[in-house]
């Protein structure tokens, strides 16, 4: 393949770096072993560890050594950056239990298979946990002179936004020290992280320097952002997770078809495995063909299948298939259903005792797809109402218990693209 260099460039996945010209020739003279970190500080992963994970794959691929610390302990303190106050302290419970999931989640995009490039992971707590206050001090603490911590831009920016307290501006040593440990058990050189983290990276670099001599490597991705500057998954409520249990399928598969044309291009080129040739064949395409959304549906195809199989994927295009009228929604499995629902305007209806269900288009203008009853029966007086993909013909038709499908969904529509549903409870 090309020089991994090169590529990660054109990606523009290096936002910063230690030496490239160093970094490079230790890459194409010999195995390189390499590491990331995961704190458990939520119940899983999202999109922004998604860009770690899959550079790390991107290095395994070209015949490179990855190892992946999921912080036992790290995630006992939590990362000052990215946050404007003291964060609050899991209970070691919890944390213990983000660990396991995340190290599962962890797992699923590298190759563990025996061999030089083998992939391992660990947690730091197994070092960390038996390290005593005394031997921390002495043979950790006295490596880090306290004016370059407090040079780090994410303990500036604490510091002028009110404070940081020892824990958080101690989690750089920590972090430093994970590098040490790895260098001395597997012969690491390399960390990988985000450029949020740059401050963190190079703490282990220089405690590597000052405690063996050697030179080690460090290279940062830039943070995604959004149009408007955003990240991607920061959000309150927005976070785009790779757990299943936090968001089906059908969202993950969703949020990616729901690009914006000026997204696609950098979300290609960080996401997709896909060659700089059919990348940029699918840029131009997305230039000539917008309405065709060909690069948002194959980057959603490609993620959904990596992330969630290529079944959970069939599921998903059946689903979106079907909510627009082109397939058999009573042939969805209900979790599928539910799923998909989710994502579209919907209301929940009581449905008690012998009661029965309200008119169609009382349920279409309660779910938001018309702006009135009035608007509701319009629909259905000029032909463009549907109840689960059939057209209603009778402005005061009402549909009964048997039209629930798996004994508790209605889906409505108005026109081609307008979907709704509602829920019995």
């Amino acid at each position: 393949m090309n020089d991994i260099i090169d590529d990660l460039s054109w990606r523009g996945l290096i936002a910063v770096s230690t030496d490239l010209d160093d970094l490079r020739k230790a890459l194409d003279s010999s195995v390189v072993t390499f590491y990331c970190g995961f704190d458990p500080t939520a119940p899983g992963l999202h999109i922004g560890n998604l860009v770690q994970l899959l550079t790390m794959r991107r290095f395994q691929e070209a015949g490179h050594r990855p190892i992946a610390i999921v912080g036992g302990a790290t995630g006992l303190i939590g990362d000052p950056g990215g946050k404007s106050a003291e964060r609050v302290l899991n209970p070691r419970e919890l944390v213990a239990e983000w660990v396991d999931r995340i190290r599962v989640e962890v797992s699923q995009f590298l190759d563990f298979a025996d061999g030089p490039a083998g992939a391992t992971v660990v947690s730091n707590l197994d070092w960390t946990g038996q390290l005593s206050a005394i031997d921390f001090l002495r043979d950790i603490g006295k490596h880090f002179p306290v004016n370059q911590m407090l040079s780090r831009e994410v303990v500036r920016a604490r510091l002028e936004a009110g404070g940081i307290s020892y824990t958080e501006f101690s989690y750089q040593i920590l972090q430093g020290n994970d590098f040490l440990e790895l260098h001395r058990r597997h012969g690491c050189t390399l960390q990988l992280g985000g450029s949020d983290q740059w401050g963190n990276l190079v703490s282990g670099v220089d405690l590597i320097r000052r405690v063996t001599g050697e030179s080690v490597h460090a290279l940062a991705t830039p943070l995604i952002t959004k149009p408007d500057g955003t990240k991607y998954g920061k959000t309150e409520g927005e976070a785009v997770w790779l757990s299943q249990e936090l968001m089906s399928p059908y969202a993950f598969y969703q949020f990616w078809i729901n690009r914006t044309d000026a997204e696609m291009p950098g979300l290609l080129r960080v996401f997709s495995f896909r060659s700089r040739g059919q990348i940029e064949s699918l840029e131009q395409e997305t230039a000539d063909r917008p309405a065709a959304r060909l690069a948002q549906r194959l980057l959603a195809e490609e993620l959904t299948t990596l992330v969630h199989g290529a079944a959970e994927l069939a599921k998903v295009q059946a689903a979106s298939q079907a909510l627009f009228g082109q397939g058999e929604l009573a042939a969805l499995d209900e979790g599928t259903l539910a799923a998909a629902v989710a994502e579209v305007p919907n209301a929940a209806v009581p449905l008690a005792g012998s009661a029965g269900l309200p008119p169609v288009a009382d349920l279409m203008a309660l779910c938001g797809i018309v702006p009135s009853k009035s608007a509701a029966r319009r629909a259905i007086a000029e032909g463009g109402a549907y109840l689960n993909n059939v057209k209603v013909t009778e402005q005061d038709a009402v549909p009964s218990r048997a039209d629930l499908l798996h004994g508790r969904f209605l889906v409505l529509r108005r026109g081609k693209r307008t979907v709704g549903a509602v829920e019995a409870v």
